[in-house]
């Protein structure tokens, strides 16, 4: 399978980009994936070009391809005047628009501090719900205070599970040993079948 990992960090090293590399490292502990990173910085004048003229250049043409097959993406944007950066956008702006249809996408930002968080439900999970592509229910936000604290490496384990989960196909039903109920459990017993039940 194919992980796509879209790093919109503007800064060499980035903490984007480091945070993107941890959540798919952690997606290829669980099922073997063929990762492939893209970085938007390096695709900036082509993006804007596309915008004026329509046409995209050979780099964003194929970055566009490898999102548009990827069997899963992970996408990571700094947080900046309190949403996703514009060329994160710039580049979602400028895909097909059911190049995300059905697809799983893990949402994960980074930013300067935890007051920012909640850029991950009201810009992130919002864009992709629009794009129509099935986003994990976990998200993940690093803010500076967070690298080497508590908290972040179990919210990217459990963020990547559930990225390799949809990946592989799973359903959301788990065997009753992990603690969820067994499949069976979950059947829909018809209404009028449960009245039955209670009137014998």
């Amino acid at each position: 399978m194919k992980l796509v990992v879209v790093s919109a960090g503007l800064s060499v090293p980035s903490s984007t980009r480091l945070l993107g590399d941890r959540l798919a490292a952690a997606v290829d502990r669980r099922t073997p994936v063929d990762i492939q990173v893209i970085e938007l910085r390096d695709l900036a004048v082509e993006i804007a070009h596309n915008f004026t003229n329509g046409f995209a250049g050979r780099a964003l043409a194929a970055a566009q391809e490898a999102v548009t097959e990827a069997d899963g993406l992970i996408v990571v944007t700094p947080v900046f005047s309190a949403s996703y950066s514009g060329l994160f956008k710039s580049f979602f702006d400028v895909l097909d628009k059911d190049a995300l249809a059905g697809k799983p996408v893990l949402v994960a930002a980074t930013g300067g501090t935890a007051r920012h968080s909640l850029v991950l439900e009201h810009a992130l999970r919002p864009l992709f719900a629009y794009l129509r592509a099935v986003v994990v229910p976990t998200a993940v936000y690093a803010a500076s205070e967070d690298w080497g604290a508590e908290g972040l490496p179990e919210r990217t384990e459990r963020a990547a599970g559930e990225l390799a989960a949809l990946m592989q196909g799973l359903s959301a039903a788990r065997p009753a040993e992990d603690g969820l109920p067994a499949e069976d459990d979950l059947a829909v017993v018809p209404f009028a079948e449960q009245l039955a039940r209670l009137g014998a």
